[in-house]
This record gives structure tokens, sequence and C-alpha cells, in this order.
């Protein structure tokens, strides 16, 4: 709850201060990765009994995320949780490959963000036929975060002009939600890519280190998180104790830095720095429609022959 406090004092700042923006838009783009991992948190285990409330803290994440949060029941609870980067997720790590290296790292939130509006879309639908109170709710949050950013805009404009209200728009709201948008889908994939998803417990790469864990409210326990999505992230910490000994070590990180750096600056020098696979690959399996699910239950003959290649 101080962190969503904290969100709209830094953003909003150098509406009065105008030359912090430039100071300041760094901040505002971690608050903004932290509203998009508040969001995911928020979503598996609502901070609020009270339903309204619950709303309300979604919507007022959607300001800072990016998003309306509701995005993230058809895409991550319905889709993701359930196929876990097998064929079915819209998110799979090896769609076009099931190489690891930073050009497919670096693009994969732009493909997951494309094949993510099938499900999302589908949801819409189905939520406008047959649950008209979730499709009000739906709508309420579209124009909320519509509506919110166009008072904003207008807001920077009026106190600065175009040209000086739009570049703090901009760098205190625009450019954060697309850093944290880009950054929630790039932890996706990192922490799937070459995992085994038909493993009890190799299905996702942790990171423990506690710093990251601190700033990010335990996200890189993901596989606690993935066995127990309903836990409450606070609790993430024990829960991973309790499998810690039985997941595959090279899928245990404790540094994320160093991790990147060795995955994405030395293994192109030297291969043995980076990552193979654990276990089976998530197409390896005779039961599988051949190809690769595009958001619903169609798949992509071609996708799959890229992916085992």
């Amino acid at each position: 709850m101080a962190w969503a406090v904290v969100m709209p004092l830094v953003a909003l700042t150098p509406y009065v201060w105008p030359h912090l923006a430039t100071w300041l838009w760094p901040v505002s783009c971690y608050l903004g990765l932290s509203a998009g991992v508040i969001a995911h948190n928020h979503n598996h285990c609502p901070t609020f009994k009270n339903r309204r409330l619950n709303s309300i803290f979604g919507q007022w994440l959607s300001i800072f995320y990016g998003y309306p949060t509701f995005a993230w029941v058809p895409t991550h609870n319905l889709n993701h949780h359930k196929f876990v980067n097998r064929v079915g997720d819209a998110t799979i790590t090896w769609r076009y490959t099931n190489d690891h290296h930073f050009p497919m790292a670096f693009a994969f939130p732009f493909i997951s963000s494309v094949f993510q509006a099938t499900p999302t879309n589908e949801y819409i639908r189905k939520a406008k036929a047959t649950k008209p109170a979730l499709y009000r709710e739906i709508i309420r949050q579209y124009i909320f975060f519509v509506g919110a950013h166009v008072a904003l805009i207008t807001l920077a404009v009026a106190l600065h002009g175009w040209a000086g209200g739009m570049r703090i728009w901009l760098l205190m709201f625009a450019l954060p939600a697309v850093f944290a948008l880009w950054t929630i889908m790039f932890f996706n994939y990192i922490q799937h890519v070459h995992t085994d998803p038909w493993s009890e417990h190799n299905h996702s790469r942790s990171f423990t280190g506690a710093g990251m864990n601190f700033f990010l409210f335990n996200n890189g326990l993901h596989t606690a998180h993935h066995e127990t999505p309903g836990a409450h992230w606070s609790t993430l910490p024990a829960l991973h104790e309790k499998i810690a000994n039985r997941i595959h070590p090279e899928l245990l990180q404790s540094d994320f830095w160093g991790w990147c750096a060795r995955s994405y600056l030395l293994a192109p020098l030297i291969p043995s720095y980076g990552t193979r696979q654990i276990g089976r690959a998530p197409f390896e399996d005779d039961s599988v429609i051949q190809g690769v699910v595009t958001g619903s239950v169609e798949a992509s003959e071609s996708g799959v022959t890229a992916a085992r290649v």
C-alpha cells in the first residue's frame, strides 16, 4: 500500500516542478513495474475483503501499470497458469525457436502481446454474451483507464504547454507503463525458457536474491507461485523453502543481474554460460496437437517445427 501511495507522488511531482522529470522518470519506471507486480499479486490474492475496494485498487494500479487489470484473468489465470508454457499457453517461450538468446528475450514481450490479444478478446466476447455484470466492469475499467490518462495529459498541457506537458506525461506515465508491460513479460520469458513444464518442480526458474524479491514483492520465487498461485505473496519465501531441494539447481538463481550478464553477454562468446533445456521440452509430448497454439485451441505446425529446431 505504501508503494501505491508513492506512485502518484513521484509521477505528479514534475507537474509542479518540471525540471525534476528527467531525474524522476527512472523512479517512475520502477514504480510502474511495481504496479504491475502488485496487480499480478492482487489478481491472485485480493488485497481487501471488500469486492468494491478490490475493484478500485485494481483501477488505481492500472494508471501506472499501463493496462486495465482485468486482462490478467484471461491471459494469466485462465491461460498461462493452466498450460504453463505448453501448447495452449499464449505466452509460450518457444513459439518460433527454443534457442535462448537476447534477441529472442527482447522480442518476446512484443510477440507475446500479440498472441495474448486472442484470449483477452475471447474473454470480453463471452462476458458480453453471458455475464453482463462482468462486461460492465470491463467497460468501466477501460473508461477509467483512458479517462485518467486523458485527464493527466490535459493537466500537463494546461500547466506547461503542448511540448512541455506531453514531455512530462511521456516521461512520468507513458514510458514507465511501456517499461512495466515489457518487463513483466520479459520476466515471464526468463522464468520459463528452457524449463520442463511436465515436471512437478522444474516447470519454472526462480530468482532467490533478497534484494530483487524485496523490491518486487517476491516475484522471483516463481516455482512456489505456480504451485500455490492463490497464496499471498508474503508467504512465498516459506513455500519456496519447502520445495527448494527438489528443484533442479540450474533453475535456482540467486543473482538476477549476474544471470542476465552470463546469459546475454557472455553466452554468445562462451556458450557454456548460457542456459540449456532442463528435462523435457514443452513441445515433447506425443499427445499434443501438432503446432503452436496461437491463443486458443488451434495451432501452427510450422511453429513447432521451428521450436524443435
